[in-house]
């Protein structure tokens, strides 16, 4: 039921050391081959950025709908962002020193953006967004171009209106390592955000210590918690949503007390591939990753969640909230019959970069204080580290480190 995460897989992972190794040795000329090799296009060094006049064909290109759509999401995600940003604070101790933390933008960051099957306009402004608002000054995107050696337009034009200052034709795993190790032409970034397949996030996890790493969001994921007031359409309707993203590697579970609305939801599902215009992307995941598992009682659907941890969770039931409060894992929780998954996706406010593989049981998903950094602050005046001189001795004694006490006694003689 619970089936081992890509993001673990051993075969994956060799391939993307060897990617990883060629970019750290061969750089840019690293970046064209498997550029070649992965996406089907030759590029020259100079077309690895993009340029100011194909950001301005992407500008023109972008009609007046998508742009009000683009802009809606974007101001949600700000908003929602502003809230949850860190401010500096201050206070006194026991010995009345002065201590706090303050907060400062990262000065450069580095965002991927995954291309594949659908140009991801929302993850632009799941991400992008987040780093203006943080105050990032340097936000370096990196996304791959198409068989033509361009990038969809629309993407480019979410990309440039959220926010980015560089923009550069490159994905997969090359794409991590360029942003963590620097090429010629891409200067390496102090932290690297955003989703993936399987490639990405394994160099992201491979590639933590030479730059920081926001979290592990992986192939796509929903569990879907349903009692029998759930309507088997709407789930359905959501699992399907969720396979569509194209990896095969995406996992989805309905978990139920309720043998009516298994049968209903399966059913519905049937019915629904049929007219999907991905089906043989969904079936691939419906046949391989999709499990309905009925259970005895709530409280072990609620468990059975915790011990999966899923990306995205949507809990319909009599009592969403109640259900919710014991939920503690997922990566996003999202409540009732009318709040599907698509709604975090594209628009509501929170970012919808969420840990999978599990991953949620240690990490959280995406939010603006990550494109933070915190530094503390001390400040002691002289009654205060004369208050402090007996703990300081007392410690320092037991550790045995001399030159530390010393470093504070001398201050009084």
């Amino acid at each position: 039921m619970i089936q081992k995460s890509s993001l673990f897989d051993l075969h994956i992972e060799n391939i993307v050391r060897a990617i990883i190794s060629e970019v750290r040795e061969k750089r840019d000329a690293a970046l064209i081959e498997l550029t070649e090799k992965y996406d089907g296009v030759k590029l020259e060094a100079h077309q690895i950025p993009i340029t100011k006049a194909e950001l301005m064909d992407a500008s023109i290109r972008t009609e007046e709908s998508l742009r009000k759509a683009i802009e809606i999401a974007d101001k949600n995600v700000a908003a929602f962002a502003k809230k949850s940003l860190r401010k500096n604070w201050q206070m006194k101790n026991s010995q009345q020193g002065i201590v706090g933390e303050k907060y400062d933008a990262i000065e450069r960051v580095g965002v991927y953006i995954p291309g594949g099957t659908a140009p991801l306009v929302s993850t632009a402004i799941m991400t992008v967004t987040l780093a203006r608002v943080a105050g990032c000054k340097q936000i370096v995107v990196c996304t791959p171009c198409g068989k033509d050696g361009s990038i969809n337009p629309f993407l480019l034009f979410a990309a440039r209106y959220t926010g980015a200052t560089e923009i550069y034709k490159v994905g997969g795993a090359q794409a991590i390592a360029a942003m963590a190790l620097g090429t010629e032409s891409i200067k390496p970034v102090m932290k690297i955000f955003g989703p993936g397949n399987a490639f990405v996030v394994t160099a992201k996890r491979l590639l933590f210590g030479y730059t920081a790493i926001d979290l592990l969001p992986g192939p796509s994921e929903l569990l879907v918690i349903a009692d029998e007031t759930a309507d088997a359409k709407f789930i359905a309707a959501d699992l399907i949503a969720q396979a569509e993203h194209g990896s095969g590697y995406e996992r989805i579970w309905m978990i139920s007390a309720s043998e009516k609305v298994i049968k209903e939801t399966e059913k519905e599902i049937e019915r629904q591939v049929k007219t999907a215009s991905r089906k043989l992307m969904i079936q691939k995941v419906l046949e391989n990753n999709c499990w309905a598992v009925r259970v005895k009682s709530m409280n072990d659907a609620i468990s059975l969640a915790n011990q999966i941890a899923p990306e995205h969770c949507e809990i319909i039931t009599k009592a969403p909230e109640k259900v919710a409060a014991e939920i503690n894992t997922a990566g996003a929780i999202f409540l009732g019959n009318y709040t599907p998954t698509v709604l975090g996706d594209y628009m509501a406010g929170p970012s919808h970069t969420l840990p999978t593989g599990g991953a949620g049981v240690s990490f959280s998903g995406l939010s603006v204080e990550q494109f933070q950094r915190r530094t503390s602050i001390i400040k002691y005046n002289k009654q205060a580290l004369k208050k402090s001189i007996p703990v300081l001795e007392r410690i320092g004694k037991v550790e045995g480190l001399e030159a530390h006490l010393r470093s504070a006694k001398i201050r009084f003689e």
